[in-house]
């Protein structure tokens, strides 16, 4: 058992640092197609050569997040069947399809439109041009769309069930699983807070071009579109947060619990902890700074709906892994005997709690004779870990309100025509850029750990999804991730600072143009 659980926690590890490496190119891919195509129907509309520049400086930082990104992401996909098999297995057939789709669909656009993109300059008219631009954009926030429906899934499995017959989860509604209330929030919530990611990162670098006193037409312009461009993704950020807090509240209580740090069930309205020192041994928060009231109506939009904590879910997760244990001993029995009833009738009644009973298995292989310390291990599992879960949702919530602020004197100095002068601001400016990767991570942190101890929520643990592999292969196959993935933010970072100090008077397209139009010129006059 111990082999195992270092193979499982090795296995997750892997996959967190695969992804938390994948996501810090991601958001910055999907802001910068959409700030790239805003920018590039402002040239279109008004023919103006400078917002020509300003799309063909900021294209060529995307075109380097881009291609890093993809590096990334592909080996994410490849560990659902080499670390993953069991979970792959067991749902397959479901989640399998959103990622096939975002492939042939979104991934297979969005990188035949990047190469026209960059290289379709004086090849294509102004309008074909642009609708290649909105066509990357499209691609990318395709790709996140479908990306999002297939980790829906996994925070809430709607639209499948089990067959016993062929020990799978199997798809049942598809409309259902394409429209799972939490994938589309979440994907509404991650693309809005791309958005924002892409203008701290314009504003920044714009602001350091600034301070230089260079390319200050460019600039000025890039700085005040991403300004406005951020206020809006901001806002919107944060209400849909809200609403995604409000969906995880009614469908994954122990995460809504490891997040405000809630260990007693508290009369409602219930106080929110702004801070807290969370205890998961003990079940208490050492210290806490709260506020009265705030938190059930932050959660429930009421004042009078109960919050459960965590003393109220884990007696619920003891009652619901007693109910489940029928139905694995049932299952047990079916796959001896397929046909028979009185075993396929108990599995019946008690399916919907045969996740939980996976729980105590881990303690107690013969559930049939599981002792009521072992259910109660189980159910202690059932929570997440607190500490780690609560203090992300804050750091997060405190980067959405700290770039909130950031933005809104951006705008204001920007519509004055005044930033220039505001050196002081300039100076944070980019200081600024890291604030919405840090939200991403820690938002990322919220939604993945606070669905633990679950691969898929109430259906298939984690301690039972990952292939057998041995200790040994994990270690190095990690290390070899982590040392892979550290060189490829070395490059992005080499190649970002290289290019945005080169700036965009030395693209080389402007001076093509140039030299082009010099040519004809002098055919003209000849």
């Amino acid at each position: 058992m111990h082999s195992l659980d270092t193979v499982v926690d090795l296995s997750r590890w892997q996959f967190a640092a695969t992804v938390l490496y994948h996501f810090i190119f991601v958001p910055l891919t999907l802001g910068l197609s959409m700030l790239l195509a805003t920018i590039e129907t402002v040239y279109v509309i008004t023919g103006r050569a400078i917002y020509r520049q300003m799309t063909l400086f900021w294209s060529k930082l995307f075109a380097i997040n881009f291609a890093l990104g993809v590096a990334t992401g592909l080996t994410m996909e490849f560990q659902f069947g080499t670390n993953w098999s069991t979970y792959s297995h067991y749902v397959g057939d479901i989640f399998g399809a959103p990622l096939a789709i975002e492939g042939l669909m979104a991934f297979f656009l969005e990188s035949t439109m990047v190469g026209l993109m960059l290289f379709g300059w004086g090849k294509l008219s102004r309008g074909k041009h642009l609708l290649v631009t909105y066509m990357v954009a499209l691609g990318s926030n395709l790709s996140a769309l479908w990306i999002l429906i297939a980790n829906g899934y996994m925070q809430s499995p709607v639209g499948s069930t089990f067959n016993p017959a062929t020990m799978r989860m199997e798809l049942t509604s598809f409309s259902n699983l394409v429209f799972n209330p939490d994938a589309q929030a979440k994907f509404v919530h991650t693309s809005i807070a791309g958005y924002l990611t892409a203008a701290m990162f314009v504003l920044g670098i714009s602001a350091f071009y600034m301070l230089r006193k260079r390319h200050i037409e460019l600039a000025k312009r890039s700085f005040r579109v991403a300004a406005l461009f951020g206020i809006f993704a901001s806002i919107a950020v944060i209400c849909l947060g809200d609403a995604l807090g409000f969906i995880n509240g009614a469908d994954q209580p122990t995460k809504l619990a490891a997040m405000e740090g809630l260990w007693k069930t508290a009369p409602a309205p219930a106080g929110f902890n702004l801070i807290a020192w969370p205890n998961q041994a003990e079940q208490k928060n050492e210290f806490e700074l709260q506020i009265p009231y705030l938190l059930t109506p932050l959660v429930t939009h009421s004042f009078t709906e109960s919050i459960p904590g965590v003393d109220a879910l884990e007696k619920q997760a003891a009652q619901r892994i007693r109910n489940g244990i029928p139905a694995l001993v049932a299952l047990k029995t079916l796959r001896e005997h397929p046909n028979d009833a009185a075993a396929l009738a108990q599995f019946n009644a008690h399916k919907a709690d045969l996740g939980y009973a996976r729980l105590v298995q881990r303690y107690a292989p013969d559930v049939s004779n599981a002792t009521g310390a072992q259910i109660q291990k189980a159910a202690a599992d059932s929570i997440p870990p607190v500490a780690p879960v609560f203090w992300s949702f804050r750091i997060m919530v405190a980067a959405a309100f700290l770039m909130l602020g950031f933005l809104i004197l951006a705008v204001n100095y920007s519509l004055r025509g005044t930033i220039v002068d505001k050196r002081w601001f300039l100076k944070v400016a980019p200081w600024m850029i890291p604030v919405p990767f840090i939200a991403n991570e820690a938002g990322w942190l919220v939604a993945e750990l606070g669905r633990q101890p679950w691969t898929v929520y109430e259906q298939l643990p984690t301690w039972i999804s990952a292939s057998t592999h041995s200790v040994g292969y994990m270690i190095f196959s990690l290390t070899g991730f982590v040392l892979l993935y550290s060189i490829f933010i070395v490059i992005e970072m080499y190649l970002m600072v290289k290019y945005i100090r080169l700036g965009p008077d030395d693209d080389g397209h402007g001076a093509i143009e140039s030299a082009t139009q010099t040519r004809v010129s002098q055919w003209s006059e000849a």
